[in-house]
């Protein structure tokens, strides 16, 4: 694992591959990344910004998890993740996923792994704001 972080800082999901890219040091031949960013809709409904709020254990969570994560597959050389909190707006990253592993198969499989999982249990909550002016909270991010 290169890093596992909730931050209030932009993610530079560029940083993140760059990171396992580092890390593998020459022995990945493949490197897979997701990007989650803030869209201007959700349904029908018109997006203008984001809040997501963590519980004070987030970082500890995500950390854990993709600890667990490296250690149950083989060929996987680095995994990096990030989730954002705080004011976000259309076109930010809020979410992102880089790994570096031996061959593709395990490395599209650990990413999409890792963020299904992260998504399913890292306690940060998101306040959608709407064109229309009103707002809603929803489960995890």
């Amino acid at each position: 694992m290169v890093r596992a972080e909730v931050t209030s800082q932009p993610i530079g999901a560029a940083d993140l591959e760059a990171g396992v890219v580092a890390a593998a040091e020459g022995h990945a031949g493949a490197v897979v990344s997701f990007t989650g960013a803030v869209r201007d809709h959700d349904g029908d409904r018109g997006v203008i910004a984001l809040h997501y709020r963590a519980h004070p254990t987030a970082g500890e969570v995500v950390a854990d998890l993709v600890a667990g994560i490296a250690a149950q597959v083989d060929g996987v050389r680095a995994i990096a993740v990030a989730h954002r909190v705080g004011d976000l707006v259309v076109g930010d990253v809020a979410f992102a996923v880089s790994v570096a592993a031996d061959h593709r198969a395990a490395g599209f499989a650990t990413c999409a792994r890792v963020v299904d999982e992260v998504k399913a249990a890292l306690p940060v909550w998101k306040h959608q704001f709407f064109a229309d002016g009103t707002d809603e909270w929803v489960g995890t991010a």
